[in-house]
């Protein structure tokens, strides 16, 4: 009820010299109100954590210890219509806000449902007053951070896996994505690994299915593997997707490792962050995890939970390496959350280690260069399906167009002069059409190892070291 939060008593709520961001969470909010922001953001505090904060006829005060606090309101505009026409959603004076506030983790621990409970549970997406709410951001202190393991592996523990440390890493998901027998899966998955991917991928919707048995495709991708190995003395990766119930994770786990598979695949908000932790403290081998589950969280633009926090947290639980929505149009992200979603995965993050990001959706040979001009590190993978599957001289080919692509990047030309000596980047481009442009005052200079390495290990992006 909002009469609960008195004038008297919002201050409890507002942060003073006491409030210890060392012991707290810090959240940010975007959200709109029609009652008073002060009283709004003291409810969301409020709700959010100790609700009543004494028993009546008793000398006490728990928003001390216990109470979120307001640390930071910004007034971003006011309306006299609220962004959603709902019902509920009267009155006549609408503002927007943006709050950060501490939240003491004393009362949640360092648990992800119960983390979640809080800061997206009940408390704070049904607040009085509040008409739209969005959680943009979590930061954490590093005393809270060590109690996770975070990757195992991470960026360079791939890279390294692979092999690979003066590129980026270049992943396929196997096309038809879906109703191929395992044998023919394993071919065309051979054919792609020969031709120049490092890693030959489930897509996100396989998975132990009567059409393909996992025990089955993992037999025959193993076989595939070490042939493609041997004729490319090349180590690659086939990454089968393991998304099943939680308590099959371990099992599937075992058996993909026994079977060869290099690292797994997750999909990491369908099976629960949670899921993803447990099988970090049993995984030995990199644990994918893909973006399934998250665009109802995050598409709206005033309300849920953004990308940047599910990265996090995916990186948080055990995410060596992070499938994203990239910069294609019809993944429907703006250019600059796929940046921020991508530096979360490199940037200093107490004593975890970096995800490998992999920005994703729609790519092919002609969307290397300009993702690359975006990024500036070759601490990144490339994910491609039709883009290498569907080249109209098979998989092979397509991934030969890719490699050729890197090839011109490397030698800071375009690909269309490059491809007036390369068959499979030529038929990409008929294929595929036109590439997109990089900006001409800003082109792609010569690929330089050692320049490159040392931006990589700055969290890349132009922008150093950025603590998240």
């Amino acid at each position: 009820m909002i009469a609960m939060i008195s004038t008297n008593d919002i201050n409890g709520f507002f942060a003073d010299d006491s409030t210890d961001l060392s012991e707290s969470i810090i959240e940010t909010y975007w959200f709109e109100t029609s009652i008073n922001p002060n009283f709004a953001a003291a409810a969301l505090c409020s709700e959010q954590s100790t609700a009543q904060w004494k028993r009546p006829c008793v000398d006490e005060d728990l928003r001390r210890t216990c109470g979120a606090k307001v640390i930071g309101l910004e007034i971003i505009e006011v309306s006299d219509k609220p962004v959603f026409e709902f019902p509920f959603n009267k009155g006549n004076r609408f503002t927007r806000c943006r709050v950060t506030i501490a939240h003491p983790y004393i009362n949640f621990g360092t648990k992800i449902p119960n983390l979640l409970t809080a800061a997206c549970g009940e408390g704070a997406f049904h607040s009085p007053g509040i008409t739209a709410i969005k959680l943009l951001d979590i930061g954490f202190p590093k005393k809270y951070l060590n109690a996770f393991q975070g990757p195992q592996f991470g960026t360079r523990g791939i890279q390294d896996l692979l092999k690979v440390r003066d590129r980026p890493l270049f992943m396929g998901v196997v096309k038809p994505n879906i109703g191929l027998a395992p044998k023919n899966f394993s071919e065309i998955a051979y054919q792609s690994w020969i031709g120049g991917l490092d890693i030959a991928k489930d897509d996100e919707m396989q998975s132990d299915t009567e059409i393909s048995p996992i025990a089955e495709r993992l037999c025959l991708m193993n076989a595939k593997r070490m042939e493609a190995e041997d004729l490319t003395g090349e180590k690659k990766i086939f990454l089968v997707n393991i998304t099943d119930e939680v308590d099959r994770l371990v099992e599937l786990h075992d058996l993909a490792v026994k079977n060869g598979a290099g690292a797994v695949m997750v999909n990491s908000m369908t099976v629960g962050l949670s899921a993803i932790r447990m099988l970090r403290k049993h995984a030995e081998v990199p644990i994918v995890g893909h973006f399934d589950f998250i665009a109802p969280f995050s598409r709206l633009p005033f309300f849920g939970v953004s990308q940047l926090v599910i990265t996090k947290l995916q990186r948080l639980t055990g995410c060596d390496s992070i499938i994203m929505p990239g910069f294609s149009p019809r993944m429907m992200v703006d250019e600059e959350e796929v940046k921020t979603n991508v530096e979360a995965c490199l940037a200093e993050f107490g004593d975890i280690k970096k995800s490998l990001p992999v920005p994703g959706g729609s790519d092919w040979a002609g969307t290397i260069q300009p993702l690359y001009h975006k990024l500036r590190s070759i601490d990144f993978g490339f994910v491609f399906g039709r883009g290498v599957f569907d080249h109209p001289k098979g998989a092979e080919a397509g991934a030969k167009s890719i490699r050729q692509a890197w090839e011109a990047t490397a030698m800071g030309v375009s690909i269309e002069e490059y491809a007036k000596e390369n068959l499979e980047l030529r038929e990409a481009i008929e294929a595929f059409g036109k590439t997109d442009k990089v900006e001409e005052d800003s082109v792609i200079p010569a690929f330089q190892p050692e320049a490159d390495l040392l931006l990589a290990e700055s969290g890349g992006l132009g922008k150093g070291k950025s603590k998240i």
